[in-house]
């Protein structure tokens, strides 16, 4: 099964860097579009063909784990990376949403058998999670609009994130009132989604105030409030937890606010606060754990992570001050350093990945 895992991973990093092209070809960068459809492409190839190939990775290596021999649940970041590299070329955008909406189907039929065999709140919770990306991928693929669709991805991405928090967080042995407030915040954003397909804007303003509520029980209860005073690797996924949550929480702020935007810097600002403040900088601090079980190489943490950490935190900043200001030349510029952040921190894993044979695998301090 391992041998089939780099050309997956790959899949993934191609969707990931087309989908920043067709980004930086959106926010008004001259380039060539390599093919016509692709800046349309954009936010499906960043959150289906980048993140749903990695995470139905992470997912049916994890599943292998638990029960061995299960060698189909690699169809599911087949699929997706298929579906990914479908759109990348230009084909009907009917044939990549199919391939898709069944690499979704996978990863919910993988959380059914995860449930069978441990059902608990952070299971069930990154279930729903896939359930809503199915949903969503559904809906794309029966013609709804992106600015309409892209807040079931949203939920998809919110949800395995938190319930991997939740997950690791058990050994706080939470609160039954932190439990409940954990629960309401999860209802509120499943209340807030369900209101879009009726009502956007009072949906987009439900869902954003849970959102909101996540991120201050993330910050308030999440393990990384403690192991941020330690050294090295720890401190360095502690970081990268908590300033995620900081813009998880501005996300949710200007949901709020601004409701059910369809367009322009507002929803620029709303969408990529949350999948790149707090998105991204969650694939910043796992990746030292996630790529050496995916890829069986060592990932030693080296200092030099803090500078791809650092630039997407400072581009964003300037992105979202630009997007409120409607400053269109600050927007580009932000999102074309976003993308250097990204291509920083794929730099900076390959370096460190190729360097593993002569140091630890994890070096703490």
């Amino acid at each position: 099964m391992k041998v089939i895992r780099l050309p997956l991973m790959v899949m993934g990093m191609v969707a990931l860097l087309a989908g920043m092209w067709a980004g930086l070809v959106r926010l008004g960068w001259g380039w060539p579009p390599l093919q016509p459809a692709l800046p349309i492409a954009h936010g499906p190839l960043m959150i289906s063909g980048f993140l749903g190939t990695v995470i139905g990775l992470e997912r049916a290596v994890a599943l292998s784990a638990i029960s061995p021999g299960r060698l189909w649940t690699y169809c599911v970041p087949l699929l997706a990376g298929l579906g990914g590299l479908s759109l990348i070329v230009g084909l009907p955008q009917p044939v990549g949403a199919v391939l898709i909406s069944l690499a979704s189907l996978g990863l919910v039929i993988i959380f059914v058998l995860i449930l069978r065999l441990q059902l608990t709140r952070f299971t069930l919770t990154m279930a729903i999670g896939a359930l809503l990306w199915l949903i969503g991928n559904g809906l794309w693929g029966l013609g709804w609009p992106i600015y309409q669709v892209v807040y079931w991805w949203l939920g998809f991405l919110l949800l395995t994130i938190a319930g991997e928090r939740l997950e690791l967080n058990r050994v706080l042995r939470l609160s039954r009132p932190a439990q409940i407030i954990f629960l309401a915040g999860i209802g509120l954003f499943l209340i807030g989604l369900v209101t879009t397909i009726f009502a956007l804007d009072q949906g987009v303003r439900v869902a954003g105030t849970a959102m909101l509520m996540l991120a201050g029980w993330l910050l308030r209860y999440d393990i990384a409030r403690y192991t941020v005073r330690k050294t090295g690797l720890t401190r360095f996924i502690a970081i990268c937890l908590l300033s995620g949550y900081v813009w998880l929480g501005v996300s949710g702020i200007l949901a709020m606010m601004l409701g059910g935007v369809t367009a322009g810097p507002y929803y620029d600002a709303i969408l990529h606060t949350v999948f790149v403040g707090f998105v991204m900088a969650m694939i910043f601090g796992h990746a030292p754990i996630i790529f050496p079980a995916i890829t069986g190489k060592a990932m030693p943490f080296r200092p030099v992570f803090y500078s791809h950490l650092s630039l997407l935190h400072f581009s964003l900043l300037l992105r979202l001050s630009s997007d409120l200001m409607v400053w269109p030349l600050g927007r580009q510029w932000g999102g074309l350093l976003n993308g250097v952040a990204i291509l920083l921190f794929i730099a900076n894993t390959g370096y460190a990945m190729l360097g593993a044979n002569k140091t630890p695998l994890f070096q703490i301090s």
